[in-house]
């Protein structure tokens, strides 16, 4: 019903802002078509905007062709049209059971023999009618009669159905994208405000067409009952009905691009008192097809237009489908939310989409779904809890490992305490203790990397369950011991990461440092609990020649060394920000 007759001679260049874009309303939203693109906004039950874009096909050389690129025009309107409308379907009534193929087939078939029944075989029935039972016969009045009931069924067919109360949302969409075009047209900033105060008439519309339809209906048969009164006889149509059907059918190609040839030329003519009086009864009968939208329907309208703008400007612009965003536009406002650290929306990304971060820039579109679960770990995030529990797992030395709530988060200059161990072990298959493993991190780094068998040990039930889920398939055993206690044997290295933050700066930590385990933080007053349990112990559980290395505090190298200096010789490692980080021991 609103389908506008788009003519794509034309560019996308300021040569003329009057044809390039024309549209349709839909179920819940608006379609807008381009010289190349066409897009939909559909509002979804949430009451979000969803947005639907594609390119369209080049034009054919029968486009070119006066008349004959009308019935292109009318056929690819009505197709695109149709398409349109069954995706708007899909998002405005999600729930509903979305027609099959041949249901709509069906459905297409019905509505064209109901078209056809009520503009041309209900009209000449009527002079049928009156030829048959009264003795009035005079083919021309007879041909009029038969053009007048044909606008009468079609005026009467609008205000009936403009009164249903979905046909008439439909009807203000309809406004919507009218008034939307010609903000345009005027040379407005496409606001909400400035659409809603222009006409919901338009020189173009599908219902202006569909009056020329009716009126070069009406002067075409006129003129087909006159051909055949003076050569054959009038009696001929009269007693042929299917003939006549047939013969008018044929025709509608030609009514319809002359139609679209009159459309186009008063669409193109400047304003005057002739041009003004042969748009004015099509103009009358668009205030039965149009309402008065509200502000969200206008919302609708300008996405479409912005996005067939877009698209028509960008040839290598993506398109997308309803639940699809722009990936670089989602991108860039999740940084947004994250001012602190801007990166973490990559990493969110990344997990979400299962890529890696080189990859992302490959991506173009991403499902809605998963922008909401991206927004939602946002949250998560500026709520205080660590991007590494959220996501469920974390990258240590080039090994994924998994992460939640009842373990700490391994942290990079942990890496340092493993690369001195690899280093350490080189080719050979040691026993290796794994003291306060935690999140089995350090065992997991140096199995992978190493034939060594490593124990780890913690005192947590509950990270020594997080630990399985890494050391799974590794040669790595797990105990559960408070330090030292259930540990049996002697070992080559003992490696140890133990909780070294002194018990009163703790709580004056960032809010994703005090989310982890305190028990995993808490080194006690001073920092040194289990640094010297680890020095009480040690030297019983190390084999001769055995060493200890410990990631410790960024001050406390020296004091733990002095610790240490009862197993043996001692070293500092310092980490890539120059802190010293790790202190060996040999026995």
């Amino acid at each position: 019903m609103s389908n506008k007759q788009h003519d794509n001679n034309y560019d996308t260049s300021e040569k003329t802002r009057r044809t390039m874009i024309g549209g349709q309303a839909l179920l819940e939203g608006v379609m807008m078509r381009g010289a190349r693109s066409v897009a939909m906004a559909v509002r979804s039950p949430n009451g979000d905007i969803e947005l639907h874009t594609e390119r369209l096909k080049p034009r054919s050389v029968a486009s070119k062709i006066p008349i004959v690129r009308g019935v292109v025009s009318f056929v690819s309107s009505l197709a695109v049209g149709m398409s349109a409308l069954l995706k708007s379907a899909e998002v405005s009534s999600p729930e509903d059971e979305t027609p099959s193929k041949g249901s709509t087939a069906f459905a297409a078939i019905l509505g064209v023999l109901l078209a056809v029944g009520l503009f041309i075989a209900l009209p000449w029935f009527v002079g049928w009618a009156i030829k048959r039972w009264t003795s009035f016969d005079n083919v021309a009045v007879i041909s009029v009669i038969e053009g007048l009931t044909r606008l009468v069924i079609f005026i009467a067919y609008l205000s009936v159905v403009r009164l249903m109360p979905d046909i008439k949302r439909t009807f203000m969409y309809h406004g919507a994208e009218h008034r939307t075009i010609n903000c345009y047209e005027r040379g407005l900033p496409l606001t909400v405000e400035n659409v809603q105060s222009c006409s919901t008439k338009h020189n173009r519309c599908g219902t202006t067409f569909l009056f020329f339809v009716v009126i070069f209906a009406i002067l075409t048969y006129a003129l087909l009952n006159w051909i055949f009164t003076l050569f054959v006889g009038y009696e001929y149509l009269f007693e042929n009905f299917f003939f006549t059907l047939a013969i008018r059918l044929v025709l509608l190609p030609l009514i319809a691009g002359l139609s679209f040839e009159l459309l186009r030329g008063l669409a193109m003519l400047p304003d005057n008192k002739f041009t003004n009086a042969l748009r004015a009864p099509g103009l009358a009968l668009q205030k039965l097809s149009t309402c008065i939208p509200d502000d969200g329907m206008a919302e609708c309208a300008i996405a479409a237009f912005n996005a067939v703008l877009e698209l028509d400007a960008q040839p290598n612009k993506p398109t997308i489908d309803f639940f699809e965003r722009d990936f670089a536009a989602e991108r860039k406002k999740l940084a947004e939310r994250l001012p602190d650290d801007p990166q973490d929306a990559d990493w969110i990304y990344c997990h979400v989409l299962g890529k890696k971060r080189g990859e992302l820039g490959g991506v173009s579109v991403i499902n809605v779904k998963l922008v909401e679960q991206a927004n939602a770990y946002a949250d998560r995030l500026t709520a205080g809890e660590p991007l590494d529990y959220i996501l469920g797992n974390t990258e240590f030395c080039g090994v994924k490992i998994n992460v939640d709530k009842r373990v700490l988060i391994p942290r990079f200059e942990t890496e340092v305490l493993v690369e001195t161990a690899v280093k350490e072990i080189g080719d050979g298959a040691p026993r290796v203790l794994d003291m306060c493993t935690g999140s089995g991190c350090i065992a997991a780094a140096i199995a992978n990397k190493t034939k060594a068998h490593v124990t780890a040990v913690d005192i947590s039930s509950d990270a020594l369950e997080v630990a399985k889920t890494n050391v799974d398939g590794l040669n790595v055993t797990l105990v559960r011991s408070d330090m030292f206690d259930n540990v049996d044997g002697k070992f080559d290295i003992i490696v140890a990461n133990p909780p070294y933050v002194r018990t009163g700066e703790i709580d004056g930590l960032q809010p994703q440092v005090t989310a982890q385990p305190r028990g995993a933080l808490d080194g006690g007053d001073d920092g040194m609990k289990f640094y010297r349990i680890i020095a009480d112990n040690a030297a019983d559980h190390l084999t001769d020649g055995g060493i200890v290395m410990a990631e410790v505090g960024y001050d406390q190298a020296a004091e733990v060394s002095r610790l240490f200096a009862k197993i043996g010789a001692c070293e500092i490692v310092k980490d890539l920000d120059g802190v010293e980080r790790i202190v060996i021991c040999r026995k």
